[in-house]
C-alpha cells in the first residue's frame, strides 16, 4: 500500500464490500447509482470481488458470502475496506499525541494508520506488538519504537505469548490505542483471537489512558473474545456513533467520545 492510498476502483470495491456488510446483498443497478460508474464497471467490479473469493455473484447482482464473514480477516484483506474513514479516525488519534508521550498501539489497519500519522511526531515513544506497525516506524528519527516479542500471527502481524506478556508486563503506556473487531454495551470491546485479547488486556492494565479506535461498522458487533467492559476505557475515537444506547452509556459514565464525521442528530442529542 502505497503513501497515495487506494486508487479510484479499489475504493469503490471497498464501498460495495461494505454495502454488501451492511445489507447481505446488492444489485448492478444499485451499484450504478450508488457509485456512479457504468453497467460494464460495475459487473467487472464484481467479477473480481468473486475471483478474491469475497463474494457469490447472482443474477443481477451478487450477495455476500456468509462463510467468510462469521470469522477472522487479515490485515490485507481488512486493509481496502473504509481506507479514507480510517485515515480520518487516525489523523484524529494522532492529533490527541503530544511530545514526550508513551503511545502504546496494538495490531490492526486502523492503528497501522496512527502509526503513519505518527512519523513525523518528535519525541515520543510508540510501543506495540505488532511488526508492521514498527516497520512503518523504522525510519522515524523523533520516534523511539519499543517492539515486543513473541510469536507473530500471520493474519495480524501481533507478536503474541509469553514472551510478548512478560515484556509488556515491565513497560509503562501514557496513551493506548487499540484497534478492535467488535464493540457493544456487553461484553463490551471483543476480537477474534483469544491470544490477541490476551495481550491487549495486558497492554490496557499498562496504560494510563485507553481509546479504542474504529470505524462504525464495527459497533453493536460481538466477535468470539472479550477484552475489556467499555469502563475501562477513557474514550473511544471514530467516524460515527449511530447507536442511541451506546451514546447514553458512553455519557453517563462520563467517556470520551472523538469523531470525525459531522454529528447526526443521535449524536447531537447527547
Amino acid at each position: 500500500m502505497s503513501d497515495q492510498g487506494i486508487s479510484k476502483g479499489e475504493r469503490r470495491r471497498a464501498g460495495i464490500m461494505t454495502l454488501l456488510k451492511q445489507q447481505g446483498k446488492v444489485s448492478i443497478p444499485e451499484i450504478i447509482e450508488r457509485f456512479e460508474c457504468s453497467e460494464a464497471t460495475a459487473r467487472r467490479d464484481l467479477d473480481l470481488l468473486e475471483k478474491q473469493g469475497n463474494i457469490i455473484r447472482t443474477l443481477g447482482g451478487a450477495q455476500l458470502d456468509t462463510t467468510l464473514t462469521s470469522g477472522e480477516t487479515s490485515f490485507n484483506e481488512k486493509r481496502n475496506l473504509l481506507w479514507l474513514e480510517k485515515e480520518a479516525i487516525a489523523a484524529k488519534a494522532a492529533s490527541m499525541v503530544e511530545k514526550g508521550d508513551i503511545v502504546g498501539l496494538t495490531g490492526g489497519t486502523t492503528t497501522f494508520l496512527i502509526a503513519r500519522a505518527l512519523k513525523f511526531h518528535n519525541d515520543i515513544t510508540v510501543v506495540t506488538n505488532a511488526v508492521n506497525i514498527a516497520m512503518e516506524l523504522a525510519d522515524s528519527d523523533g520516534v523511539q519504537v519499543v517492539l515486543t516479542g513473541g510469536v507473530m500471527r500471520n493474519k495480524s502481524f501481533e507478536l503474541c505469548g509469553p514472551l510478548a506478556e512478560s515484556i509488556v508486563n515491565n513497560i509503562h503506556i501514557g496513551k493506548m490505542f487499540m484497534g478492535i473487531d467488535g464493540i457493544s454495551i456487553d461484553p463490551g470491546v471483543t476480537t477474534f483471537s483469544e491470544l490477541e485479547a490476551q495481550i491487549a488486556r495486558l497492554m490496557l492494565s499498562r496504560a494510563s489512558q485507553c481509546y479504542a479506535v474504529f470505524d462504525h461498522t464495527k459497533i453493536d458487533k460481538i466477535s468470539l473474545f472479550a477484552i475489556a467492559p467499555l469502563t475501562e476505557f477513557k474514550g473511544f475515537v471514530t467516524n460515527r456513533l449511530e447507536s442511541p444506547a451506546m451514546l447514553d452509556y458512553i455519557e453517563k459514565h462520563r467517556m470520551e467520545l472523538h469523531l470525525t464525521e459531522p454529528a447526526t442528530e443521535a449524536e447531537k442529542a447527547h
